[in-house]
C-alpha cells in the first residue's frame, strides 16, 4: 500500500526532479562539450591545440593560472585529480597551464604531461590531425575518451578534404 507523501516531501521531491532535469539540459554546456562541437568549416590545425581540442574559455585551471588565483587553481587540481593521476602533491607553481602551445618555460604540468603534445611537437605538427597515423594512436587521451578520438578522426576527415 502506498504511503501518502507529506507536502514537504513532495515539495523536496518536486525541486530534486526539476534541479536534476536542469543539470541533464545544462550538463554539457558546463562541461565544455560545446567546445567539442565539430564545425562544418575545414579546421585549422594553428587555431587548435596539439590534441584538436579548443579549451573553453571559462577553463578553471587556465583562469586560475593567469589570475594567479591560488583558491582556485586548488579547485582546479582537485577536479582534474592531478595528484591521482600524476602523483603530485599541491605546488601553485607546478600546477598550472597556459595552455599547451606555449614556449617551453611557461608549459604547466598539465601540457608538460601530454603525450599527444609531445608527440605532434615531436612530428613538428601544429594539431594530431595532421598525422597519418592519428586513426591506430593508442596515447592515454584516446583510450580514456574513445568518443573524442573519434570526433578527431572525423575532423580530420574534413582537414583532409
Amino acid at each position: 500500500m502506498k504511503t501518502p507523501l507529506k507536502r514537504r516531501d513532495f515539495i523536496l521531491k518536486s525541486c530534486m526532479a526539476g534541479l536534476s532535469g536542469c543539470a541533464l539540459l545544462a550538463g554539457a554546456r558546463l562541461y565544455g562539450a560545446e567546445s567539442l562541437k565539430i564545425s562544418d568549416d575545414k579546421p585549422d590545425p594553428k587555431k587548435l591545440n596539439y590534441c584538436g581540442y579548443t579549451c573553453p574559455p571559462d577553463c578553471k585551471m587556465k583562469k586560475a593560472t593567469l589570475e594567479k588565483n591560488v583558491e582556485l587553481l586548488k579547485e582546479a587540481y582537485k577536479d582534474w585529480r592531478i595528484e591521482e593521476k600524476y602523483g603530485m602533491a599541491f605546488d601553485p607553481e607546478k600546477v598550472s597551464c597556459f595552455g599547451c602551445k606555449v614556449s617551453d618555460d611557461k608549459v604547466g604540468l598539465i601540457a608538460e604531461k601530454c603525450t599527444v603534445r609531445a608527440c605532434a611537437m615531436e612530428k613538428g605538427y601544429d594539431c594530431c590531425i595532421q598525422c597519418d597515423e592519428l586513426a591506430e594512436c593508442n596515447k592515454e587521451i584516446w583510450t580514456t575518451f574513445p568518443d573524442f578520438h573519434k570526433m578527431m578522426i572525423d575532423m580530420q576527415k574534413k582537414y583532409r578534404a
